[in-house]
C-alpha cells in the first residue's frame, strides 16, 4: 500500500497508535541484558513463567494472517497490551504479541511487498509493463557471494533498476557501498553508471579490485551468450582447451572456434577473486593442481563451449599466426571499450546530510540514491539528502545497526547530538513531542522475530555469561560500569571460568580475588535461571517496515524506505 493513499492526518493517527504501544512496552525493550540479574529484570517486569513466554512466541510465529488486537477485552481484564495496569508487570503474553503485530507497520497496513512495489513501478513507468533491460546473460551471484548477500543484491538491484528506468536516469549513487557487491552488480547486470561512496579507503580499494575480477567473470558469460547459437553439443560434452600462447601471449582458454578468449592471467585472477568470498573454491584452489578443473568449478558448466582442434604453433603459417594475433588484439580492444561504457567508480568519503555530491562526483547527473544496510545515522542522512537535493530522483534505503543511531532527545545522548544533526527523529511531528526510543530498544530492533523463532540470531550462552560476570563485578569489585569493554571474549573462552579470567584481565582487575571454584559457583547458581533470560530476550523483538525487500530468515534488516520525486 502506497503512503500517498493516506492523508497526513491518517499517518499521524497511526504514529500515535505506535507511540502509545511503545510508551507501555519500552520499559522491557530498554532493559539491558548485562544487568539482567543485578537489576532482577525478570521479577521487575514479568509475572508469568518463562515457559509460557517461549510457548507463546512459538505459537504466534506459526500463525498466519492479519493480527488482531481487541481493545475492549483489555479494558475488561485490567491490562494494557498484556501489562497489568496496577503493577505494570506482564501478565498476558499472548495479548502482548498480538498487540505487537497489530502495531508493526505490516500490521498497520502501511507496508508493501517487493512484488507490489515492482508492479507499481512497471505500470507507471515510461514503458508500461516493459521488463528492466539487463546486459546479455544474467550473472549468477551465488558464484561469488554467500547466500545472504546474493539474496540481498539480486532483490534490491531489480528494484533499483526499476526506479532508474521509471525516472529515466542512468546513474546510481550507492552510499556506504562497502565491498561493492551491489554497485558492481548494478553496473555489470543492468548497465548503470554507479558511484559507490564509502568512508573506508580499505573498502574502496577492495571494491575496485573485486569489481575488476567480477567484470572478467561477467565477460565469460557474455561471450558464452553470443556464441551459444553456434554450439551443438550438450553441456556434458563441452570441453575446455588450454593452448600455448601465440607470439608472446601466455596460454589462452578458448571458447568455441576462437569466440572470445580468457587469458591464463585473467583465469587465475577470477579464481582468486572468487576464493576471496567462497571458502569452497579457496580450498579447491589450494589442493587441486588441475587448472581446467579449477576454472570449471568457478564457472557453471554451460558457459564452456567446445574447443577447436588443437594445432601446435609451429605448424601454423606466418599469415595464420598474424591473423590470430590481430583478432586477439581486436577482442581485447572491444572488451576494454565495452567495460568503459558500464562503469563502477568507488569513492572514499565520509557522507553526511550536508555533503555536496557534486563536489565528489564531477560527472553527476540525475540519479537514484541507494543504501544497502547503511549503518546508524547514514540511513537518515541518505533520506535527508534525497529530500534536499534536486538531482536525486529516487531513493531506496535499507538501514542497519540501529543501536548506532543518534537520538536527539535521548538523555544519555544529548551532548553527542549537540555537535551535529541527529539521526532520529526525522519528522517534525515526533520532534515536537521530543520522542526517543533508547539504545537498548534500538538494539532489540536489529533482531527479527522470524529468525529467532527458528532458533537463529541470539547467542544465549554468551549473553548469560556476560550477565553473570556483571554480578561478579558488583559483588567483588564494587563496579557496575567500566571505561574498558569486555569485548568478544566469549568466542575465545573454553568454559565459564576461562571466560571470567579473560574478562577480568581485559578489564585490568585483580583476578586473584576469586578461585576457580568461586567463579564456577556463580555459574551453577544462575544457570537454572537461564530460561528467564531466553524468554526475556524473546519479548524484546520488534518490527519496522515500509517495503519488505528481503526474506527476514536470510536478512533480518529486510525493510526499505523507498521514495520517488514527481
Amino acid at each position: 500500500m502506497l503512503s500517498a493513499e493516506y492523508s497526513l492526518t491518517e499517518i499521524q493517527r497511526r504514529i500515535d497508535e505506535v507511540q502509545r504501544f511503545l510508551s507501555v512496552t519500552l520499559s522491557i525493550a530498554n532493559a539491558h541484558t548485562v544487568e539482567f540479574y543485578t537489576h532482577d529484570a525478570w521479577n521487575r517486569f514479568m509475572a508469568v513463567p518463562p515457559q509460557q513466554v517461549l510457548s507463546t512466541v512459538g505459537s504466534c510465529s506459526d500463525q498466519q494472517g492479519e493480527p488482531e488486537h481487541k481493545a475492549n477485552e483489555s479494558e475488561q481484564t485490567g491490562t494494557t497490551f498484556g501489562f497489568c495496569n496496577d503493577t505494570n508487570r506482564l501478565v498476558d503474553t499472548r495479548e502482548l504479541f498480538q498487540a505487537a503485530k497489530a502495531h508493526s507497520l505490516p500490521g498497520l497496513g502501511v507496508c508493501m511487498s517487493r512484488d507490489e512495489l515492482l508492479q507499481v513501478l512497471r505500470e507507471n513507468g515510461p514503458e508500461s509493463g516493459a521488463p528492466v533491460a539487463a546486459i546479455d546473460a544474467e550473472l549468477v551471484t551465488d558464484e561469488f557471494m554467500n547466500s545472504k548477500k546474493s539474496h540481498e543484491v539480486k532483490s534490491m538491484s531489480e528494484v533499483v533498476a526499476c526506479l532508474a528506468q521509471r525516472c529515466r536516469v542512468k546513474q546510481v549513487i550507492d552510499v556506504g557501498s562497502g565491498k561493492g557487491y551491489l554497485s558492481s552488480f548494478l553496473s555489470l547486470q543492468y548497465g548503470l553508471r554507479v558511484y559507490g561512496i564509502d568512508s573506508s579507503s580499505t573498502n574502496t580499494h577492495g571494491a575496485q579490485e573485486r569489481n575488476r575480477k567480477m567484470k572478467k567473470f561477467s565477460r565469460a558469460y557474455q561471450k558464452h551468450n553470443k556464441a551459444q547459437g553456434e554450439s551443438t553439443l550438450s553441456p556434458q560434452e563441452e570441453l575446455v582447451d588450454v593452448k600455448p600462447g601465440l607470439d608472446g601471449d601466455d596460454g589462452d582458454v578458448v571458447y568455441g572456434d576462437g569466440v572470445g578468449t580468457v587469458s591464463q592471467e585473467e583465469q587465475e585472477e577470477v579464481l582468486i577473486g572468487l576464493s576471496d568470498v567462497n571458502p569452497a573454491v579457496e580450498r579447491h584452489s589450494e589442493s587441486n593442481p588441475d587448472t581446467e578443473e579449477l576454472f570449471l568449478s568457478a564457472l557453471s558448466v554451460d558457459v564452456i563451449q567446445p574447443a577447436s582442434p588443437r594445432v601446435p604453433s609451429s605448424q601454423l603459417s606466418a599469415e595464420e599466426r598474424e591473423r590470430r594475433k590481430r583478432e586477439n588484439l581486436e577482442r581485447k580492444a572491444q572488451n576494454r571499450s565495452a567495460g568503459a561504457s558500464v562503469m563502477f567508480s568507488p569513492l572514499t568519503s565520509y557522507v553526511t546530510a550536508e555533503t555536496e555530491l557534486r563536489e565528489l562526483i564531477n560527472e553527476l547527473e540525475d540519479a537514484v540514491m541507494v543504501g544497502l544496510h547503511t549503518c546508524g545515522d547514514l540511513a537518515p542522512s541518505t533520506l535527508r539528502m534525497f529530500a534536499a537535493k534536486p538531482e536525486l530522483a529516487a531513493v531506496c534505503s535499507v538501514g542497519c545497526c540501529y543501536h548506532l543511531l543518534s537520538e536527539e532527545f535521548e538523555p544519555a545522548a544529548g551532548q553527542e547530538c549537540s555537535r551535529g544533526v541527529c539521526g532520529f527523529p526525522l519528522s517534525r511531528y515526533l520532534r515536537d513531542r521530543s520522542w526517543f526510543c533508547g539504545r537498548n530498544a534500538r538494539m532489540s530492533a536489529c533482531l527479527a522475530l522470524e529468525r529467532v523463532s527458528h532458533g537463529q540470531g541470539i547467542q544465549m550462552e554468551s549473553l548469560f555469561y556476560r550477565a553473570v560476570l556483571h554480578v561478579i563485578l558488583r559483588d567483588h569489585y564494587g563496579c557496575f560500569k567500566s571505561e574498558k569493554r569486555v569485548g568478544n571474549v566469549y568466542s575465545k573462552a573454553n568454559s565459564f571460568v576461562d571466560y571470567v579470567r579473560r574478562a577480568l584481565r581485559r578489564l585490568e582487575l585483580d583476578e586473584s580475588k576469586l578461585s576457580d571454584d568461586d567463579v564456577q559457583d556463580y555459574h551453577d547458581t544462575y544457570r537454572p535461571r537461564m530460561g528467564e533470560m531466553h524468554a526475556f530476550n524473546m519479548e524484546e523483538l520488534s518490527f519496522s517496515a515500509l517495503v519488505q525487500l528481503f526474506d527476514p530468515l536470510l536478512s533480518p534488516r529486510c525493510y526499505a524506505v523507498v521514495g520517488l520525486k514527481s
